[in-house]
């Protein structure tokens, strides 16, 4: 069971002052957590990807590798990588570079985004949204395969390949692709046909209600005769731990909700209250927020519902006090993880 935390590099406006921490300071404190996410013993750091004012992060690869001299053991992670408007040739690269500073700990979570700043930033047209993402990781993964001697016959957005090498080679073979999803069945029946580890997104609702979407995956990997063992589950949640209830929530709501609500203006959600923000934290709810046994336990729980071998949390929705973020993955691999093993086995 290993346990991580994903992060977009937030630059949003602290809501008690209004003041705006720099992208270049955000991604310096970034480095920081990986440091600190290594050294207190967690398995896994993830940095997604976007394109703009609100995230500084828009070359996860650069900033992972800027924390790779500085870490020993710690994965790291796109969270993800919006594969459909970047060049698979590139991606590959990227990370294959990363793989060899890092000793081979590199991974690619490739997604479809649920942003879209990336499309019109790149030339891209989202009417072809959903093609885009399925012919760029076919290429992806033909790269993985064979990186001496790709050989792509070129599709609708991407000019055929003559059989060419690229390059740097990376230090794990194959380069692990997760495939990253929000729910979408087709994507988790994609992942399980194709064998690739799966994770999964869980920031409404109640975690169990996406029990189905795993046994799909499972039931897709093993019509396509992979190995059930190798068919891996992740999931991916807001959350936030401090010494006491009362402290999480006091450091956390507040970002929280800003955050929250500022999506819902973009995207037609209700209004995000304090009520919202309890239930969601409730023992059922999707938010893990809270002291170190309330977080294992809601952790402990998303493994007996669906099976998980990684779980990962995002700990930094929206701008808070730097040391609060950092004594929070202290908390998370000094005493969740180690609950977590336990309880697990």
């Amino acid at each position: 069971m290993e346990i991580g935390v994903s992060a977009f590099a937030e630059t949003t406006p602290d809501p008690g002052t209004g003041e705006l921490v720099s992208h270049a300071e955000r991604l310096r404190q970034v480095v920081e957590e990986i440091v600190l996410a290594d050294q207190v013993g967690l398995d896994v750091y993830g940095l997604g990807e976007h394109h703009r004012p609100d995230y500084a992060a828009s070359a996860p690869a650069v900033v992972l590798a800027a924390a790779a001299s500085r870490t020993s053991r710690i994965r790291l992670s796109s969270a993800v990588t919006v594969l459909s408007s970047d060049d698979p040739v590139r991606v590959f690269q990227q990370f294959a570079t990363l793989d060899g500073l890092s000793g081979g700990r590199a991974e690619i979570m490739a997604g479809r985004g649920s942003f879209i700043e990336s499309f019109p930033l790149f030339g891209y047209d989202l009417e072809d949204y959903d093609d885009l993402y399925a012919e760029k990781l076919d290429l992806l993964l033909a790269i993985r395969q064979d990186p001496d001697h790709v050989v792509w016959a070129g599709d609708k957005h991407r000019a055929a390949i003559p059989g060419l090498g690229v390059f740097p080679r990376p230090v794990q073979s194959p380069l692990p692709v997760w495939i990253a999803v929000g729910g979408n069945p087709q994507s988790v029946v994609r992942a399980g046909t194709l064998g690739l580890p799966l994770a999964i997104a869980i920031i409404g609702g109640m975690p169990e209600q996406f029990a189905p979407l795993a046994e799909l995956y499972r039931e897709a990997g093993r019509r396509a005769g992979h190995d059930p063992s190798t068919l891996r589950v992740a999931t991916h949640s807001h959350g936030f731990v401090a010494p006491t209830t009362q402290r999480a929530t006091d450091v956390h709501f507040r970002p929280y909700q800003a955050v929250m609500n500022g999506l819902g203006r973009e995207r037609g959600w209700n209004h995000f209250s304090r009520t919202s923000y309890e239930a969601a934290r409730s023992r059922r709810g999707a938010l893990l927020v809270g002291n170190p046994e309330e977080v294992a336990e809601k952790i402990v729980a998303q493994h007996e519902q669906l099976g998980i071998d990684r779980f990962m949390l995002h700990v930094s929705a929206g701008t808070m006090p730097h040391a609060d973020v950092l004594k929070a993955i202290e908390l998370l691999g000094t005493e969740v993880a180690p609950l977590v093993r336990e309880h697990v086995g």
